[in-house]
């Protein structure tokens, strides 16, 4: 949360110093920093004609293949589970039952049923993966798919270009980084964290307030912290860095004080019907906020459907507590992602959106073709389905195929960087284009003349 408090060396007309931000370390959630995008325009890294957004919907704890969207009915029962496939508004396009809403929306959606890795069989390595194209090693992070875009086409007006919502994922049990900052491109590119849960009667975004709100009560705590603080300032001042932080700080301050960006956090203004139909949970509303969002000028929203594996019901189906079974997953999980995943491509659709807004939706692995002893499934990333919508994605398509049991690859086997550089391909970004890191490109298949998934689009 930031903090705007006290006096410093140099003001705006509402008494905010640069001091002040450097205080809290601002920038670095604000997601904020100078754009190249007219050069990189010029030199043809972006193409100013294909202004795609994106809303990164990722199912953390990972969706069972059998179980979702590449069903089996006709393997042994340990293997098909207990759901029935019933058709989507795509001839031949089946998903589980648990999904009547995307079903009716299947001309809209196409799925990717070969996707794996080779990696451990956690989730933060599926979550680096999918979310960045790279796995992470040496202390190497790669930046996620949001923050390159905001890096590469920058912000529109006040708002920040990549948002996270309602927060960043937590633990998952690898403690490891999940991919969800901006990497080598640095802090000033991470992405704006809302940290809050939209769904609650009393929801505020805390980083977006007026400058009414400024002042506070000081503490000897905080005059301590502050002494302290004032030396790292005055050595700051004389860095290098302190030339990005004097380009920087009135944006990071416009955006705080900003009425768009306000407006943009308003769910208050959206009907009942509106916000049922998103459904009353955090997942629903997030999708909502989404929404509302990219409709106002972010570049992109990525949306956790979960936060954690070990406090909450995921899509993390082991079947043994503190987990949830199979059958579990169809009275918790299963609505409510329905729910929000239909409304929100609906919604994208009647409003002119979808066409220009891809919405990748992702897991980290798929899930043991066998049912386990406690009516759930492990941990799988031998194979498993993503899907998209949006964004010049041909609905209605299915791409690869898994064997009879749900278990391998048999056709187009799918790397999750070819998934991350379909992603790119729909946003408009040059696969090519050599970013100012260690990596240089986005994703590593360029090198490997591998690219998107061509048959998407």
């Amino acid at each position: 949360m930031w903090q705007l408090q006290g006096r410093g060396t140099v003001q705006t007309c509402d008494g905010l110093s640069r001091r002040d931000f450097l205080q809290v370390g601002t920038l670095g959630a604000a997601g904020l920093g100078l754009t190249e995008y007219a050069a990189l325009q010029a030199a043809g890294a972006v193409d100013p004609k294909q202004d795609v957004n994106g809303i990164m919907i990722f199912n953390l704890g990972a969706p069972s293949q059998l179980d979702t969207w590449d069903m089996k009915p006709n393997a042994p029962a340990e293997i098909r589970g207990p759901f029935q496939p019933i058709e989507t508004k795509a001839p031949g396009v089946f998903v589980s039952e648990m999904f009547p809403g995307m079903a009716s929306l299947g001309d809209k959606i196409s799925f990717v049923r070969s996707v794996f890795h080779t990696a451990a069989a956690v989730h933060d390595t599926g979550h680096q993966m999918m979310q960045t194209g790279r796995l992470f090693s040496g202390g190497l992070e790669t930046p996620h798919v949001g923050s390159v875009l905001g890096f590469l086409k920058g912000r529109r007006g006040d708002l920040t270009p990549h948002v996270v919502l309602p927060e960043k994922m937590g633990p998952t049990g690898g403690n490891l980084p999940h991919g969800q900052d901006a990497g080598f491109l640095g802090k000033q590119h991470d992405p704006f964290v809302l940290n809050a849960d939209p769904s609650a009667k009393d929801f505020r975004v805390p980083d977006l307030l007026p400058p009414s709100d400024l002042p506070v009560v000081r503490t000897d705590r905080r005059r301590k912290l502050r002494e302290l603080v004032d030396g790292a300032v005055k050595e700051f001042e004389s860095s290098p860095q302190a030339k990005l932080m004097d380009a920087n700080f009135e944006q990071a301050y416009r955006l705080m004080t900003s009425t768009q960006a306000r407006e943009a956090f308003a769910l208050e203004q959206e009907t009942d019907a509106v916000r049922d139909r998103y459904g009353r949970n955090r997942f629903g509303q997030c999708l909502l906020l989404a929404r509302r969002l990219i409709e106002r000028g972010v570049r992109f929203v990525t949306v956790n459907t979960f936060l954690t594996v070990f406090n909450e019901i995921t899509w993390d189906i082991h079947g043994s507590v503190p987990f949830t079974s199979i059958e579990g997953m169809k009275k918790t999980v299963a609505p409510m992602f329905d729910q929000g995943v239909s409304a929100l491509i609906e919604d994208l659709d009647q409003r002119g959106m979808l066409r220009n807004t891809v919405i990748p939706v992702l897991g980290e692995f798929g899930r043991t073709p066998k049912v386990n002893p406690a009516g759930g499934r492990d941990h799988w990333p031998q194979v498993w389905t993503v899907w998209f919508a949006g964004g010049g994605i041909q609905g209605g398509r299915i791409v690869g195929q898994s064997d009879e049991i749900g278990g391998y690859p048999v056709d187009r086997p799918t790397t999750t960087a070819e998934v991350v550089a379909t992603i790119y391909r729909a946003l408009g970004i040059d696969l090519d284009h050599i970013l100012p890191g260690p990596q240089r490109r986005p994703v590593p298949v360029v090198d490997s003349g591998v690219r998107e998934i061509r048959e998407l689009f």
